[in-house]
């Protein structure tokens, strides 16, 4: 008997909510679904058990890492646990914009090589490439999009649900995503539970701040 697929990961199941399936753009601006890829990744191994957070800080709790290689690369940008003061860790806003660009790739990178999405390169005014990810195993994509709307019809009733409902929310993406008005109300709250998606809500919030306000 052939086993199951595993069931995707956070950043994994993100992803395939997050792009338009034919075009493979994101719905969201490039730099936010970043940060929304970063908190995922944090999110996720919160879930399991590998780290947690305190007063703002990201902190490891297991000394070995992750069997996930793509875990594993997020958990090398925090101290190993006991070292330095007590409740030492990295600043959970400031790891999903520094870590955000280098989470996406790595996961884009993943979905291509299994086949899940096609990398397609273009070129902006004939010049500058850039990529679009169109989605491949279209059954996938709509098998995440059922799990979503199967969860927010619930209220989101699991720690995994809320967590993805509050990144989703928390990257500008749930106005795509299929849902109402009443649905939209409650993602926007589980962003102050969930401290992935408010470190990722901080990012986004700075960056459009500074875009209104003519900064960088």
């Amino acid at each position: 008997m052939i086993p199951p697929p595993p069931e995707p990961t956070l950043p994994e199941e993100l992803l395939l909510l997050a792009l338009e399936p034919q075009r493979g753009r994101p719905y969201c601006r490039n730099r936010f679904l970043e940060y929304a890829m970063a908190g995922a990744a944090l999110a996720e191994l919160e879930l399991q058990g590998w780290i947690t957070e305190e007063r703002g800080q990201a902190r490891l709790v297991e000394p070995l890492e992750p069997p996930d290689p793509l875990l594993a690369t997020l958990t090398r940008s925090l101290p190993a646990p006991g070292k330095g003061r007590r409740g030492s860790g990295v600043s959970a806003t400031r790891l999903v914009r520094q870590a955000g660009r280098q989470v996406a790739g790595l996961y884009l990178d993943a979905l291509v090589q299994r086949g899940v999405l096609r990398r397609e390169t273009h070129r902006f005014l004939g010049l500058l490439p850039y990529h679009r990810h169109p989605v491949v195993a279209k059954d996938l994509a709509a098998q995440a999009r059922h799990r979503f709307a199967t969860a927010e019809r619930a209220g989101f009733p699991d720690p995994r649900s809320r967590a993805l409902a509050a990144l989703v929310s928390a990257a500008g993406l749930s106005r795509f995503i299929g849902t109402d008005r009443a649905g939209r109300a409650a993602m926007r709250h589980l962003i102050r539970e969930q401290w992935p998606a408010h470190a990722v809500h901080r990012n986004v919030r700075r960056d459009r701040s500074n875009q209104s306000g003519g900064g960088g």
